[in-house]
């Protein structure tokens, strides 16, 4: 089997989001983001583009917050040009927030992500005889 062109980007984002090192993605999307990367918030509506943009964004976290959050990797599945990860954050007070990426990429290099941030929320008692562990 041969590598495909995005065989090492996948493996250095695999370590990235597996380090719990919000710095540590800071410097993936530096060395291997492309210059006119795309990074949406559906949620909250914002989009960002270029890599020195969000780059800089991502750097201004700490300071703007006062927080460093942790990231726990639950799942990373690569296809090609097209990875999803899925993990939890902790923003620092305790609370495992989900989380959801789909990352897309050409020739090594990150162009777009999409996050996903959900808040935890009880499971309504009409699903607990569907659920496992119930």
């Amino acid at each position: 089997m041969t590598a495909g062109p995005n065989d090492a980007l996948w493996q250095a984002a695999r370590e990235s989001f597996a380090s719990s090192d919000i710095d540590s993605l800071g410097r993936l999307m530096t060395e291997r983001g492309d210059p006119d990367v795309a990074q949406e918030y559906p949620q909250s509506g914002e989009a960002f583009r270029g890599r020195e943009r969000i780059v800089e964004m991502n750097q201004s976290y700490p300071a703007a917050t006062g927080t460093r959050p942790t990231f726990d990797l639950h799942e990373f599945r690569t296809d090609g040009n097209l990875a999803v990860v899925e993990g939890s954050i902790d923003y620092g007070d305790g609370k495992a927030v989900s989380y959801v990426a789909i990352v897309e990429a050409r020739d090594g290099r990150v162009t777009r992500m999409t996050e996903y941030f959900a808040d935890p929320f009880p499971a309504p008692d009409w699903r607990k005889p569907f659920a496992e562990g119930a």
